[in-house]
């Protein structure tokens, strides 16, 4: 089929922006006043520049605006499959064509699917024209993780889900040459998604990590808001924020904002960050009057603070305890039926196996530090958690998120450091054993959860088998629990990472990634195509 075809012919008012234009076909109804605008699209074979959206031109019967260039459809054409892109165009009123496919438009700017046929194929892509298009693609020669072992199997995107079940027509075959194929790593615990500050430079970052979900349990909404058309879409990582935490008086994190972070962010008008990246939270009156705050700001989850709460009386007017103290646990019940009563998971920060069971004990969802991340060398027996506790948050469904990066980032001192990690490993083991959910997080910036999947393998608490599954299947589902992610099943999400070598040989290997899919699209920069 070549030029214009019955169903994609010009009709008076639509133009082709280029020689290799296929046509153009109109949206619109004979009852239409003529001065009314119509939707109408082109087809252009690709490789070609597209039309610049911003030099668009005023409508007339002779001249069109050019209103969205950014959606690709892949149709068969003499029984191979060549890519074309589809631009939408607002002109005036058309009389209807002959063969064309005629839909009906409602009063105002026009807003309807475009359907035909050609060779008996449906137009393959999204009805929403300002999301990339997913044509049905069909994945071959894969080895894909089924949780256990990996398996070589046959699978399809469709509407940007997966599936084994054949379509009535593929638009695109990907040969992954042997690759193993695993879901998206998730990053429970960072910082670093935070603001503007380098943010094409940190998601990339992600990205080439193969990190497409993340979680920050401590920000400003203010200055996410800069950054909220740079995530949570199909080409980027979607990341989920708890804005300001809860703490008490001088506890963390005031002195790290009000002291440090103060040189490379712009605090409130006060001169600190109170309400800003830290709310005060010292009695059940301060919890009633901050609460209509705190949800204004829409977050995704609540995040609290204890530090060394066995010793709360004693920290809680002490100046030498500044930034080294947290909420009064007898106000953390409080906190955790507030958030769930608005529908909301709570996580909260802890140092001490102390602070875990206080956390525990008020119900909590998700406890944001292992036990003894960062070991004070002066009580180490403050530290280690019992088989109880592991036992109790096991059934209580508490996800605990790892965070042991940090001690090997800080620490210096060799022998301080194998003590610190020896503690991080009772830990580990228990809460494995026990059947709680870890989810991987390193909680330093400028890192993702790369740097905390590599020191857990070197810590060897883990086989290859289990830390995959923490970091491709539990952190995701950490992060989003109610999505369907962390699998690669019928119906899950299209996303998915294709490495260059097996990690379950060699853990290593998730390092080398070939190929990355997020919701049946390749990923810009790195889809090794």
């Amino acid at each position: 089929m070549t030029g214009n075809s019955d169903v994609t012919r010009l009709g008076k008012g639509c133009r082709p922006h280029a020689r290799n234009v296929l046509g153009v076909s109109v949206i619109a109804q004979n009852d239409v006043p003529e001065s009314q605008p119509v939707t109408c699209f082109q087809l252009f074979r690709t490789p070609m520049k597209a039309p610049d959206p911003s030099s668009t031109r005023r409508s007339t019967r002779d001249q069109v605006d050019v209103a969205r260039g950014d959606t690709l459809c892949r149709l068969p054409l003499e029984q191979q499959f060549c890519t074309f892109t589809l631009y939408s165009q607002s002109v005036t009123r058309l009389k209807t064509m002959k063969k064309s496919v005629i839909l009906p438009a409602a009063l105002g700017f026009s807003l309807a699917v475009l359907v035909f046929l050609w060779h008996g194929a449906r137009l393959a892509g999204e009805t929403r024209l300002d999301s990339p298009a997913k044509g049905v693609l069909k994945f071959t020669n894969g080895q894909w993780f089924d949780g256990q072992t990996f398996q070589s199997r046959t699978f399809y995107s469709v509407d940007g889900a997966l599936t084994s079940k054949k379509p009535l027509r593929v638009d695109e075959v990907i040969d992954l040459k042997n690759g193993y194929v695993v879901p998206p790593f998730g990053d429970a615990h960072n910082h670093y998604i935070a603001g503007s500050h380098d943010i094409d430079k940190i998601l990339d970052q992600y990205l080439g990590d193969g990190i497409f979900y993340a979680k920050n349990p401590a920000s400003i909404h203010r200055d996410t808001e800069q950054i909220k058309n740079l995530i949570n879409k199909p080409d980027s990582v979607d990341v989920i924020f708890a804005n300001a935490g809860l703490t008490a008086s001088g506890g963390h994190p005031v002195r790290l904002y009000d002291k440090i972070l103060i040189k490379v962010k712009t605090p409130g008008h006060d001169g600190t960050f109170e309400n800003l990246a830290y709310y005060i939270i010292d009695n059940k009156e301060d919890l009633e009057q901050k609460w209509p705050l705190i949800m204004a700001d829409h977050p995704d989850f609540i995040k609290t603070h204890l530090l060394y709460s066995e010793e709360f009386e004693k920290r809680r007017d002490d100046p030498a305890y500044y930034g080294n103290k947290g909420l009064d646990p007898k106000l953390l019940p409080l906190i955790v039926a507030k958030a769930h009563a608005d529908g909301l998971r709570l996580a909260c920060h802890i140092e001490t196996a102390g602070d875990f069971r206080n956390a525990l004990a008020a119900g909590i969802d998700e406890i944001a530090h292992l036990p003894g991340y960062y070991v004070d060398p002066a009580h180490p027996d403050w530290f280690p958690i019992t088989e109880e506790d592991a036992a109790l948050a096991a059934r209580r469904g508490v996800d605990v998120v790892t965070t042991t990066y940090v001690s090997a980032d800080e620490i210096k001192e060799p022998e301080e450091l194998k003590k610190a990690q020896a503690i991080q490993i009772h830990n580990l083991s228990l809460l494995h054993n026990a059947g709680v959910k870890l989810a991987i997080g390193p909680d330093v910036y400028g890192v993702t959860s790369l740097a905390e999947a590599m020191n857990l393998y070197q810590l060897k608490v883990f086989d290859n088998l289990t830390l995959l599954k923490m970091w491709s299947e539990a952190t995701p589902e950490v992060i989003f629990p109610k999505r369907k992610i962390g699998h690669l099943q019928e119906g899950y999400e299209a996303s998915f990472l294709v490495l260059d070598g097996n990690p379950l040989e060699n853990f290593a290997n998730v390092k080398k990634i070939r190929l990355r899919l997020k919701q049946g699209s390749f990923i810009p920069h790195h889809a090794g195509k």
